[in-house]
Formats: C-alpha cells, structure tokens, sequence
C-alpha cells in the first residue's frame, strides 16, 4: 500500500486490545496473549518508523487493570520488564526514545528502575518517540494536573485568570508532546476506556475487529490511510481549509 507521506499523523495512539480473547479462542491463557502481542508491538514500531510517525503512544495496562486476577497482573509485569531489557539495544539502533506515563508510584521497583533506565539510555534518540501508558488513567491524569496548577494559584505563583489551555497541557504526564493524530482500537469495541481524553480532543478514530496479536504492518498502513483521507477542519468550514491548501501547495 502506498501511503502518502505529506498525510501520515504525528501522533499515533493504539489500544492494544483482546490479547486475552485471541488466547481463550485458542484454548490458551490470557498470559500466552499478552505474550503474542509482543509482536504486534515490534510491527507497530517498525511501521511508525517505515511511514515516519514521529509519536506512538500504546495503551499497556490501565489503572482498573490492576483489578485483574493477581497471577494476570504479575505475568503482564514481568513480560514487560523482561521485554524492555530485550528491546533496549534495538530501540538505541532505531533511534527509539522510550517514555512512560501513568502512576509511576503504583508500579513495583523492578518495573520503574527498568523503565527510568530505559528512558535514560534512549533520551538521545529522535527518529520515533514510543511512549507506553502502564498504570494509566486519563482521568487521574486531569486530576493530577489539576492539583499541581492549583498549588501553584494557592502558594500565589500563578493567578486565577492565568489557568488556560497551554498551562493545563503543559502539566500532563507528557505536556512536551504534540496531541494524538489518530487514535486506533482493536478487538472490535468502540470505547476510548479512560485513554489520553485530553490529547484525543481533536484526533481521527479507527476501529478494527482484529485482536492485538493479529495486528500487522498492513492492518496499521490501512488505518493511516484512512487518516490520510480525513479531512481534518478544527471547527473550520470544507471552503477554509480547500482554500488553506490551495494557497499552500502554490
């Protein structure tokens, strides 16, 4: 498939859903899903690197996901830590920066140390920003950011009338980055489950019925060129942005 490069997004965000259906369905544990889906994540990566996405944001383990059966949890956390030592050199070699974000207080020490260890060794890379949500919630995220503007405003740093837009972005887990382009789920439900709500506000939905492990560079390429045939008007009118584009292409 031939993507055109002047209409890849900047952002891509995945919900990386039905690891542990695709397992059921084959008589398997959840745990051998979540083991499959690693592949799928290598494909991403390459794809977003291949296409130029310069951010892929992919949903790994939500706050409500520690509810999960504990034998789950654990198997999840030591696939990831495990995962991140093996992908490291390769991450270095593509120039992949690796960020995370979510309740860093929440995850055991072995998983912080391994992750800040990982964002040390990348923080040099620039082709591709990879970013995992682990312990993760869009909506304790508000709050958070809520709070530290809001000490600020008390301690008299900062004024009422100065909370806007930019100083809300600029307290997110990670305010650097630009907001999600296009926001992909797959397994077939259509629900953003508490992901990204601010940085999704203006972003492009794809929904697919494939299960994550069954997730290919060719199922991601569709779901870009989808994107590339949006049109994309931020509350302007078709007329504006013809004209937009018009007047740039000349």
């Amino acid at each position: 498939m031939d993507i055109n490069k002047k209409k890849v997004p900047a952002h891509v965000a995945i919900i990386m859903d039905g690891n542990g259906r695709w397992a059921k369905e084959r008589g398997l544990e959840r745990v051998y899903g979540h083991a499959n889906g690693v592949a799928s994540v290598r494909k991403a990566i390459k794809a977003s690197l291949d296409m130029g996405v310069k951010v892929l944001t992919l949903y790994a383990f939500s706050q409500e996901n520690w509810n999960r059966p504990a034998a789950e949890v654990e198997a999840l956390m030591l696939l990831m830590v495990s995962n991140m030592k093996q992908e490291l050199p390769s991450f270095i070699e593509q120039g992949v920066r690796f960020r995370y974000i979510g309740n860093r207080a929440a995850l055991s020490d072995e998983v912080r140390e391994e992750f800040d260890y990982c964002e040390r060794q990348t923080a040099h890379c620039e082709r591709l920003t990879l970013v995992i949500a682990v312990s993760y919630s869009a909506r304790e995220e508000l709050a958070m950011a809520a709070q530290k503007i809001a000490r600020r405003a008390v301690e008299g740093e900062i004024r009422v009338e100065d909370i806007d837009v930019d100083m809300m972005e600029e307290n997110l887990y990670a305010g650097d980055l630009p907001a999600v382009d296009l926001m992909i789920r797959t397994s077939g439900e259509i629900r953003i489950s508490n992901f990204l709500l601010w940085q999704v506000a203006y972003a492009e939905f794809y929904f697919t019925d494939l299960y994550w492990p069954d997730f290919d560079e060719k199922e991601y390429e569709k779901a870009v060129e989808y994107y590339g045939r949006r049109e994309r008007r931020f509350g302007k009118t078709s007329e504006q942005i013809k004209l937009e584009n018009s007047i740039n292409q000349e």
